[in-house]
């Protein structure tokens, strides 16, 4: 790249993921020629219900001045920034996670960011997990749960005694 030109944009075009095997792997091959130049890929996903989900980001380059550079990994919906994903390594490798217990049904994206720090090319892979939580009923049913156990107790009762009497 020439001393003063801006970085080109290298980005993949949105990537609908199929979930419905409850995980889905992704990522990026960059070309080489590409020193300087930066992306920012988007994986887009639906979930029905409430759902746990896991992402993790891997890139590794041999050394830090090769290969990618991921800069972050985030979840967004239509309202911006869920969640900001955590660097657990950069350098010759970076790695990056993110993790959340209960996630509400919706359409949502994960993003992967970063730079390309060499002309030799760079790849980072993507893996995200999806696991439906198990619905928490309401304190109503408990309660008409209990209801129906005490009259279903009462009428025993009253056969016993009936029985009882015969």
């Amino acid at each position: 790249m020439a001393h003063g030109a801006s970085a080109a944009d290298v980005s993949n075009p949105v990537e609908i993921l199929d979930l419905s095997a409850g995980e889905a792997y992704f990522g990026h091959q960059i070309t080489g020629n590409n020193r300087g130049n930066t992306f920012a890929d988007q994986y887009s996903f639906t979930l029905t219900g409430a759902t746990k989900i896991s992402a993790d980001t891997y890139s590794n380059s041999g050394n830090a001045r090769n290969g990618l550079d991921i800069l972050g990994l985030g979840l967004y919906n239509a309202s911006g920034l869920v969640l900001q994903g955590t660097q657990l390594s950069t350098g010759a490798t970076d790695r990056w996670q993110l993790e959340l217990d209960s996630l509400a049904a919706g359409t949502y994206y994960l993003q992967v960011s970063g730079v390309v720090l060499s002309q030799a090319a760079g790849r980072y892979s993507s893996s995200l997990t999806v696991t439906p939580l198990a619905a928490v009923p309401e304190p109503q049913t408990y309660a008409m749960l209990l209801g129906g156990l005490g009259v279903m107790g009462a009428a025993l009762g009253r056969r016993k005694r009936r029985d009882g009497d015969a």
